[in-house]
């Protein structure tokens, strides 16, 4: 069992988005278990774009998953916005997630019959809210589809599409974007147009992003790096290049 290891929130940023204090995530059980966290304490600030990167296996979608509720932590506490998710039970989890976490992953999970603007504003239907209109105009021009918001997925390419599960993501002011393998399914210029507006969203509209990636290119974009090996916090890299990273993923096995 590893030490505790704790990474701080880079910067002057004082607010914490989401913080998991000695988190242990462990799947199946007896001689065959694996534990996938290791008493992990990581700190992301508010208003930050931190990537998460380690090799195949070291754990990075889990911490993912358990930093946005998606998965109950074995050991530990995660606290989200303030609010310790160990707490809740499943009605007001999922309201928290709702309301609180907007997700970016690869499966879109947009829905053909539906025009981009109603795929960009279901959640907050399916809620009972009605959408900010001067926010909701700030994130249509952010991901820069105010022309195609009548468009249904399929008369949109692949980049149009995976920003507007990311328009998605931002039309509820969630407290943390996380974003898994985003640009895992797009081409270049597709994964430059969406990492882009992830940079935008944290410098333009205050959000916080934490995004797992395995391309040191796409880490680039981010404030930080935090590199994880074997379910345990190992580096925090500060002002990433795509050359650093790789070199640190090189040293890491990935």
């Amino acid at each position: 069992m590893s030490t505790s290891q704790t990474v701080p929130p880079a910067g002057r940023t004082i607010d914490l988005a989401v913080h998991a204090i000695e988190v242990t995530k462990t799947y199946g059980a007896g001689p065959t278990a694996v534990t996938a966290l290791d008493r992990v304490s990581v700190a992301f600030g508010g208003r930050r774009f931190t990537a998460v990167m380690g090799p195949s296996g070291s754990g990075k979608s889990t911490l993912l998953h358990c930093l946005a509720g998606l998965d109950r932590v074995d050991h530990g506490e995660v606290q989200l916005a303030g609010v310790d998710l160990s707490s809740l039970d499943e009605r007001r989890l999922t309201r928290l997630r709702r309301d609180r976490v907007g997700f970016v992953f690869q499966s879109l999970n947009l829905l053909p019959t539906l025009t981009a603007a109603e795929n960009i504003t279901l959640p907050l239907a399916i809620a009972g809210r009605r959408p900010d209109r001067a926010w909701l105009d700030r994130v249509v021009d952010a991901v820069g589809l105010r022309d195609r918001l009548r468009h249904k997925p399929a008369e949109l390419s692949g980049g149009q599409q995976q920003r507007v599960a990311a328009a998605r993501a931002l039309a509820g002011r969630p407290a943390v974007v996380f974003a898994d393998e985003p640009t895992g399914n797009l081409d270049s210029r597709s994964s430059l147009e969406l990492l882009g507006l992830l940079r935008r969203s944290v410098d333009e509209l205050g959000q916080t992003v934490v995004m797992v990636t395995h391309d040191p290119a796409a880490a680039a974009h981010a404030d930080e790096v935090v590199f994880l090996a074997d379910g345990r916090v190992v580096d925090l890299m500060a002002g990433p290049t795509a050359a650093r990273v790789l070199d640190r993923m090189k040293a890491l096995g990935g």
